[in-house]
């Protein structure tokens, strides 16, 4: 296969994918990874379709005022990307992609755009899964992440976005498996979430059924540990999925409290990445939640959202068995007035009701047809809508807004680092 050429650009804009653009020598748009608008480049080329071209800036020619030494240089286009501009230009960039979502469904924001951050720019997520790279010359295992773009590893010793007690956990548990000699042919993936205690729990994913797995698990030193799991995952499985438990060091899980409310969580399951910057967005959002009137929180999760703001007439809608189970754990716990219903939220729109005010957290790919269909036909007097995709928001407001206007907006940078944006807008029936 003839190689992919290197490519001079000058770059134009940061694009809402989080890549640069610039013009392809042949007129085409081209993507890149580590680059920054105005910046002239050298661009490997790893993907070329018929109306694009993809690639990461090998060198930069003509640095941007922006650019900064990344804190993983090896790494970063895998976890951050843009560890490369400094923090001022991140929130900038993020509140002008918002801006320019909005602009392409001829919708205007009524306020300026402002992005909050309780401006922790590292060591921030609770949770990390890391692959794994055996190295044959030294007979030694590395924890790795993915090349961006490429099904390639790369292998690092940690990542500067992890909370601490993980970077250690992952550590030590990388240790235990050199120790034993396994090889990288043997494993999927180590997942290592933490709770802000500062307790992890952590689950190895093997290939093999007959892994070693009580030995290990038993040599993995780690006070910090409520939990440790060693999971058969099946390998024609592409996704570390649990096959069979092999092993478990204890049953518990981890808890974290979420406006002082306490919640307790799968290692496995879904949980919020960046508590702090959260909870802010549900002080924001609780002051539009109406009291008196029933709470349906759709996509809700294990129910931060709704069993935090929502009120004691509170209904949740989530696909999730695992996240559905939590929820239900979480709602006994706490003694809430609340019903857990588990099923799409496309397939509960009998919930869709005029009288009550309706939360919504999709997916990246927004809300389903249908339960936009429900929603302007029920017509309830507010949606209270947050996204992680500034994009299909953007989509699906426009077509609320047949029968909604925006009352309110507010975006966040829950991971700081990342093009990755959430975006609250309050609807209102006009």
């Amino acid at each position: 296969m003839k190689p992919l050429p290197t490519v001079t650009v000058t770059l134009d804009k940061i694009v809402g994918g989080g890549q640069a653009l610039g013009t392809y020598i042949d007129g085409r748009k081209l993507f890149a990874w580590g680059g920054l608008p105005g910046e002239t480049v050298m661009v490997q080329v790893t993907k070329k379709k018929s109306g694009l071209v993809e690639g990461v800036v090998s060198s930069v020619q003509t640095p941007s005022p922006q650019r900064i030494l990344p804190r993983d240089p090896d790494s970063f286009l895998s976890t951050s990307p843009w560890q490369i501009m400094d923090f001022d230009a991140e929130q900038h960039y993020k509140s002008a992609l918002i801006e320019e979502a909005f602009e392409l469904h001829d919708i205007v924001l009524p306020q300026p755009i402002d992005v909050y951050t309780d401006g922790k720019q590292f060591e921030y997520r609770n949770k990390i899964e890391y692959s794994f790279w055996y190295d044959t010359d030294a007979e030694k295992l590395d924890l790795a992440f993915f090349r961006r773009g490429t099904h390639g590893k790369i292998a690092i010793e940690q990542t500067s976005l992890a909370r601490p007690e993980i970077t250690t956990a992952s550590k030590e548990i990388l240790r235990t498996l050199n120790e034993h000699h396994i090889e990288g042919r043997a494993l999927k993936t180590l997942l290592i979430r933490s709770n802000r205690e500062g307790s992890v729990a952590w689950q190895l994913y093997v290939k093999d059924e007959n892994f070693p797995a009580e030995t290990i698990a038993r040599s993995v030193m780690l006070d910090s540990a409520v939990n440790g799991e060693i999971i058969f995952s099946h390998p024609k499985s592409p996704a570390s999925v649990i096959t069979k438990r092999l092993w478990s060091l204890t049953r518990d899980v981890l808890s974290d409290t979420i406006l002082d409310i306490p919640f307790r969580y799968a290692t496995e399951g879904f949980f919020q990445i960046n508590l702090p910057v959260y909870e802010q967005a549900l002080h924001d959002m609780k002051r539009w939640i109406e009291q008196d009137k029933p709470t349906l929180d759709l996509y809700s999760g294990v129910g931060t959202i709704g069993l935090t703001i929502g009120n004691d007439n509170t209904t949740l809608i989530e696909v999730n068995e695992h996240a559905v189970r939590e929820m239900q754990q979480n709602i006994e716990r706490l003694g809430k007035k609340a019903t857990a219903i588990l099923a799409a939220s496309e397939q509960a729109l009998d919930s869709i009701t005029g009288d009550a005010c309706v939360i919504v957290d999709p997916p990246r790919a927004g809300l389903h047809e249908e339960v936009i269909a429900a929603l302007l036909a029920a017509t309830p007097a507010r949606i209270v809508y947050l996204s992680c995709n500034p994009v299909t928001q953007a989509r699906d407001i426009m077509r609320l807004s047949e029968k909604y206007g925006i009352r309110a907006h507010q975006g966040y940078n829950f991971f700081p680092r990342t093009p990755h944006i959430e975006h609250l807008v309050i609807l209102d029936l006009r």
